[in-house]
């Protein structure tokens, strides 16, 4: 019984992050404004979705933010503690450029259910495939591409 309870608190949690996050994300894009990419045969996205390196100050920025990025939601992020309420859902964010190339970072952001199809993180750069979406927020990723990039730079400079 203790198994039990314990296993659909930690459940509870997760559905709960997700709904925090699909709350509190504010949408900029739209659509037709998003830019194309290419996967390799590893599911990683090699290329720049804007053609230019972003800024690590501002993806610590982005990550940060309740309204955007909401990182922090489900991650533990040492470089970013003087920010209040870090997640505990999602692996620590730590090391993760250790452990991940640019182009799988990048893969992460824009839609991490290529990596990890039970994830409930939310596809940053993504408007297909998506199920009880907010009328407001139909046909928008949640980040712009530029966005993904200064986030991508700041996770790159995350290493142990």
């Amino acid at each position: 019984m203790k198994a039990f309870c314990a296993d659909n608190i930690r459940y509870g949690r997760v559905v709960l992050a997700a709904a925090f996050i699909t709350a509190f994300i504010f949408q900029q894009a739209h659509a037709a404004d998003m830019i194309s990419y290419d996967l390799d045969e590893d599911g990683r996205i090699n290329m720049s979705l804007t053609g230019q390196d972003g800024d690590p100050v501002k993806g610590a920025g982005v990550a940060a933010n309740r309204k955007l990025g909401n990182c922090m939601a489900c991650h533990q992020i040492t470089a970013l503690s003087d920010q209040a309420f870090h997640g505990e859902i999602g692996p620590a964010l730590d090391g993760v450029a250790d452990r991940y190339d640019e182009g799988e970072l990048r893969s992460l952001v824009v839609n991490p259910k290529i990596y990890f199809a039970e994830t409930v993180m939310p596809g940053f750069y993504r408007t297909d495939g998506l199920h009880r979406v907010m009328k407001g927020f139909e046909g928008k990723p949640i980040l712009t591409a530029a966005e993904v990039e200064h986030v991508v730079a700041f996770l790159k400079t995350l290493k142990d």
